[in-house]
């Protein structure tokens, strides 16, 4: 068996991975990072990537329907239909480039890329299966960096295969099927339900609890439902699920009330999570602390063994992509000799459905709840002219902010295009910015962003537009 020596090795080439691996190699540090599959990770190969280009295009085909059937704004359109295939050829293309890009950077930056599985001996040693075959190849590290990511969720008694998908398989759907039942009301299952609903699939969507997206508040959450309701999305909220009916086209659900019934579908989406990637590649062997199925990592993503790193989705929540990559960073600089630990002060999460939510920092409840005194208040996108433009007028922007200084706690917004606001709300977080500092600063008009001044305006008590 062939062996070679490096001072850090990265497990897995997600966005933590890669980022990690690019940021050591920049500051001198020889770097390998081992990967089974695609560079990228879930990110951008099977989830926020080509989740989002599927969003896009079936809004898009959404629109041109609607357009179809008479349009305020004078376009006229006959008999739109989508070539599901060409879509999914485009979203590929998108992913294949990024991926690309990742290699690019990782190799202009001297890292050392081994496509195959990794399988620890011990927390100083590594072995390499390469992925096309041959002989393995073990690797002595003196930093080893777990990004491993996660996987979906499965129910008991209704395993992945055949009718029954997670996100991955309904990215890169063969054909629409003519009818969808999503199970899990979260941000994955609305996302690709609303997606598939646009683009013609009949959907009805499943949670065990008793609303939508319950991880928002009902204000945030009550566009979103009324959207769902306009496409002609059936809800069937706080069932179980009993399993695949006899054939395999209906799934068997049990209702609050004890009612056993039964969903025709054609496809079934299983959307009820995701769990950290602790499997399959020796970690039993470290014998590591954990915090539930995640491993447990301090304020570095140092790990209970010296010498090991985690971040990212085996860490645990928030499994988000740039949670990811800012931890990933980090642990490069600290291995490199900077101090650095992780503190943000908010961590910033979309939900990409229709119409969009952005949450970062405190809502009002979970500011009262901490035993803050606040004050909050929300302008409606109804009254701003550039949501009237694009014919979106429906959602708010809404700050939270303490009573006696004005400090901001929290930013909350729904509607269409509310994610690009997200990085000036995570900047007048992580800045310590008071309700003075946004309101007195000039917002370019028209533009979304105006509601942001006014959410402010409003919670001084001299809003100039509503």
């Amino acid at each position: 068996m062939n062996t070679q020596s490096t001072t850090l090795l990265v497990i897995g080439g997600g966005p933590g991975g890669y980022v990690a691996a690019i940021r050591a190699a920049q500051l001198g540090v020889k770097t390998v990072l081992v990967e089974g599959e695609q560079l990228g990770g879930t990110c951008l190969n099977i989830g926020c990537i080509p989740s989002k280009a599927l969003i896009h295009a079936a809004e898009a085909f959404e629109r041109v329907k609607q357009y179809a059937a008479g349009s305020p704004l004078g376009i006229q359109v006959e008999s739109p239909r989508i070539d599901l295939a060409q879509t999914v050829r485009w979203k590929d293309g998108i992913v294949g480039r990024l991926t690309a890009g990742v290699a690019s950077l990782l190799k202009k930056n001297g890292v050392q890329v081994l496509k195959g599985w990794a399988r620890i001996v011990d927390g100083k040693t590594v072995e390499v299966a390469p992925a096309a075959g041959g002989e393995a190849l073990r690797i002595s590290c003196e930093n080893l960096l777990l990004a491993t990511g996660s996987e979906a969720v499965a129910l008991p008694g209704l395993p992945f295969g055949g009718a029954v998908i997670s996100a991955t398989e309904a990215l890169s759907p063969p054909s629409l099927p003519q009818r969808l039942v999503v199970v899990g009301a979260g941000y994955i299952g609305l996302e690709l339900g609303t997606a598939y609903r646009k683009l013609g699939a009949e959907v009805a969507v499943v949670e065990a609890l008793d609303r939508i997206l319950p991880a928002y508040d009902e204000e945030l959450v009550r566009p979103v439902a009324a959207t769902l309701r306009r496409l002609g999305v059936e809800l069937h909220l706080g069932c179980a699920v009993q399993g695949l009916a006899a054939g395999g086209k209906a799934l068997r659900l049990r209702n609050a009330q004890g009612v056993a019934f039964e969903l025709a579908a054609d496809c079934i989406l299983v959307a009820v999570g995701r769990r950290p990637r602790t499997e399959g590649y020796g970690l039993e062997s470290l014998q590591l602390d954990l915090n539930g199925r995640a491993l447990k990592v301090d304020a570095q993503c140092r790990t209970s063994m010296r010498g090991v790193w985690a971040i990212g989705d085996v860490s645990g929540e928030p499994m988000l992509a740039h949670r990811a990559m800012a931890q990933g960073e980090m642990v490069a600089e600290i291995i490199a000799g900077k101090r650095r630990q992780f503190a943000p002060a908010a961590i910033p999460a979309v939900c990409f459905t229709d119409p969009e939510i952005v949450v970062v920092g405190q809502t009002p409840q979970e500011a009262a709840q901490a035993g803050l005194d606040c004050i909050h208040a929300q302008f409606p996108f109804a009254a701003n002219g550039r949501a009237m433009t694009l014919e979106s007028s429906e959602g708010f922007v809404r700050v939270a902010a303490r009573r006696d200084n004005h400090l901001i706690l929290g930013w909350q917004a729904v509607g269409r295009g509310v994610s690009e606001l997200c990085t000036a709300f995570s900047h007048c977080i992580e800045m310590g910015a008071r309700l003075e500092d946004v309101a007195g600063t000039i917002h370019a008009h028209p533009t979304l962003g105006e509601a942001v001044q006014e959410a402010a305006l409003r919670a001084l008590g001299h809003a100039l537009h509503i």
